[in-house]
């Protein structure tokens, strides 16, 4: 149903996802050149520097909606299981996609520069996904043990 606790976390997921949507993930800057990694473009001071970051937006997009919709789910409960795998997977996916490209960042943009971590910036959306990894795990834990307890009923019937 969904006063279950698993939809507070689904939800809370959601949530955090969408503030990962929103606000800017790294800023990376050296003698005055600062680039920002948001979800859907690499941009600078003069303008957006590619969209290939677009795969990220879009990865996020679906970690975004997805547990919003494994929320309605809840007559299909095996169903919210799997579809709380696809979202682990999901996120881990993001976390890569965004190591990926700030490292693409530091050797392609500013190759001649000498990079430190003190000249990354990692900003607080950029812990949703990993927040996120923490909830979608005890959502389907708690689904599971719905689940569990709807089996067993039958049983006594």
């Amino acid at each position: 149903m969904l006063q279950r606790v698993q939809t507070l976390y689904l939800m809370a997921v959601t949530l955090l996802m969408v503030v990962t949507l929103i606000f800017p993930l790294v800023f990376i800057g050296v003698d005055g050149h600062q680039v920002t990694l948001s979800a859907f473009s690499i941009s600078d001071a003069e303008g957006t520097l590619s969209h290939v970051s677009a795969w990220l937006g879009g990865v996020l997009t679906l970690a975004a909606v997805l547990p919003f919709v494994t929320i309605f789910l809840y007559k299909n409960r095996p169903l919210q299981i799997r579809l709380c795998g696809v979202e682990c997977v999901l996120l881990i996916g993001a976390v890569a996609l965004v190591a990926a490209f700030t490292y693409t960042i530091c050797n392609n943009i500013f190759a001649e520069f000498d990079i430190t971590w003190t000249n990354i910036v990692f900003r607080f959306p950029i812990l949703m996904p990993i927040v996120s990894v923490i909830l979608t795990p005890l959502a389907m834990r708690a689904i599971l043990r719905d689940e569990l307890l709807v089996r067993s009923l039958d049983r006594i019937r």
